[in-house]
């Protein structure tokens, strides 16, 4: 899998706050829990999947 490139690296950031003030705070978990099944569809490699969820985790998991 290739890395994107900055510039839609920080589309991809803008469109994703976008997004989630559009879902409001009350939806935010939902709306990111569907974009994430979404993405992980479009993946289509369960693997890849569980290494982005350790990435995304890294740092912020107690």
């Amino acid at each position: 899998m290739s890395a994107m490139p900055p510039e839609d690296f920080e589309a991809a950031y803008e469109a994703l706050a976008l997004a989630i003030d559009s879902a409001g705070p009350e939806r935010e978990a939902l709306f990111l829990t569907r974009l994430a099944l979404v993405l992980g569809h479009e993946l289509g490699d369960i693997a890849v999947f569980r290494s982005a969820i350790r990435t995304a985790l890294d740092g912020i998991a107690e």
